[in-house]
């Protein structure tokens, strides 16, 4: 088990589109990911629990994963909170080649 505590950087905080982007992203991994904000606690594989869990920005919470690929998951999910859950490609404004980007 890894775990990190991090600060939502993201002004709007972890609304639809964020939480979106970091279900698929950890549901790309094996290991079970979650995060914690006080008592709440989130599967952050689930698009609704991350919803439910009312992360605003400014707020600090705990990423915990566990299984085989846990440091990967762990510096994944990290890395995409800290880039305000912007690609690559949105924060050097790169065409993906499919028509929008990101």
């Amino acid at each position: 088990m890894v775990t990190e505590k991090i600060i939502i950087n993201n002004p709007a905080g972890l609304h639809l589109r964020p939480a979106g982007k970091l279900s698929s992203l950890a549901s790309a991994y094996q290991s079970s990911i979650f995060l914690y904000k006080g008592e709440k606690t989130a599967d952050a594989k689930s698009l609704l629990a991350l919803l439910g869990a009312c992360i605003k920005f400014g707020d600090e919470v705990e990423c915990i994963c566990e299984g085989e690929d846990e440091e990967a998951a762990l510096a994944a999910v990290t890395g995409l909170i800290r880039n305000g859950f912007q690609d690559d490609a949105e924060i050097t404004g790169e065409d993906t080649g499919n028509g929008s980007f990101g």
